[in-house]
């Protein structure tokens, strides 16, 4: 690791070594943040989160070179008086705390809005009162569907990017009606959104909202019955990673047309250094952070991951690799979803000078290559087990 004195922001200045109280330390993105703040920053970390599985390897043994620069603190925000004393000993909060897995908005719609709303307000009201700057990972769902999709099916427009491309200052929230309750996570997340940036508004908050869109890579989401529940439904690249170490088709939602974007983890987590170094360019702004050159349909993705499986695990691809489903069988009633989700770049590349670098395939052969490695001799031993009658 550079000297701290060596390392400059994007104006030239000196960066000065931080406290951050990170929230949802423990998870996916809290993980690989942890690993680039410990591998090339001077930067404290106070982790917070219920389970550290994904950093233990940062915590232990006390050897490691930046022992004594992460904490890990087991604790859960909704009922911790702990909270609000590791804020103020911090001098800027990352908040990645939320439930975010599609198949819970409809089933555990409140427990989807609690998370995402009402267990976030203290995070805002500590920062706010303690004059602490705030990082926000909101989401991309926020924009809910297109402009375009409410356009006839034919229409030319539909091709014209002023109807799809999502922008963080321009876009509108257009989402389903209220018993579509796959809304709800969305709705959440937006309006903490609305009362973070009136924090800054009215009570001149430092803030930055972050709206990722799929980020992908090793240790995302879980692999149902190996290291989360049997009957959890993960997000779409897990889902279709777990079929595949399994043997099984691909299950294709309402015939996967979906559009998305996918941007490697470590991309991602480039920009998001940026925010926490650069606090001067990224301050009262809304960041997307994807990748609009990885763009496919769910089908694409279901077929390109197929590809990459069979390459990295030396096995065969099935004769009929996906069926199609439809998404009240999948996800049960009240589900929705967005068409197209485009992420415009302006305004991070002007800001931060920030731009993704890794194409969908090398993304996926990384993350593909760490499911095989890490889940495919245990999911052997589980489909091994014999059955008790």
């Amino acid at each position: 690791m550079a000297a701290s004195s060596t390392r400059v922001d994007l104006d030239g200045k000196p960066i000065t070594p931080l406290t951050i109280c990170m929230i949802g330390a423990g998870g996916f993105i809290g993980s690989h943040l942890c690993e680039k703040l410990m591998h090339e920053t001077p930067h404290k970390v106070l982790a917070l989160d219920v389970y550290n599985d994904k950093i233990k390897h940062l915590l232990e043994p006390d050897t490691l070179p930046w022992h004594g620069r992460i904490q890990f603190h087991r604790l859960n925000i909704k009922q911790d008086s702990r909270l609000e004393g590791l804020i103020k000993m911090a001098d800027l909060t990352i908040n990645l705390a939320a439930i975010c897995t599609p198949a819970d908005y409809n089933t555990r719609p409140l427990d989807t809005i609690y998370s995402n709303f009402i267990d976030a307000l203290p995070v805002v009201k500590y920062c706010s009162e303690s004059n602490k700057r705030l990082i926000h990972f909101s989401t991309c769902e926020v924009y809910g569907k297109t402009i375009g999709s409410f356009l006839p099916k034919d229409s030319p427009l539909r091709q014209d990017p002023a109807y799809y491309v999502l922008k963080e200052d321009v876009s509108p929230c257009i989402f389903g009606s209220i018993e579509k309750q796959r809304w709800s996570y969305a709705c959440a997340k937006q309006l903490i959104e609305r009362l973070i940036y009136a924090e800054g508004a009215e009570n001149g908050m430092e803030f930055t909202i972050v709206r990722p869109f799929n980020w992908i890579g090793p240790r995302m989401d879980f692999i149902p019955g190996i290291d989360g529940p049997s009957e959890g439904v993960p997000r779409v690249l897990a889902c279709f990673s777990n079929n595949l170490l399994r043997g099984e088709p691909l299950k294709l939602v309402d015939g996967g047309q979906s559009q998305r974007t996918f941007v490697y983890i470590k991309d991602a987590i480039e920009a998001v250094l940026l925010m926490i170094e650069n606090p001067a360019r990224a301050n009262g702004h809304i960041f997307n952070v994807g990748n609009p050159n990885n763009e496919v349909t769910v089908r694409q993705l279901a077929e390109m991951m197929t590809q990459v499986y069979s390459k990295v695990s030396g096995e065969p691809s099935l004769q009929s690799p996906t069926i199609d489903v439809s998404s009240k069988e999948f996800y049960g009633e009240g589900y929705d979803d967005s068409d197209k989700r485009i992420p415009d770049m302006a305004i991070i590349n002007k800001q931060l000078g920030w731009n993704p670098k890794t194409s969908l395939w090398d993304l996926l052969e990384s993350t593909l290559t760490y499911q095989h490695r890490t889940y495919a001799e245990a999911i052997k031993k589980v489909i091994a087990k014999p059955v008790a009658s």
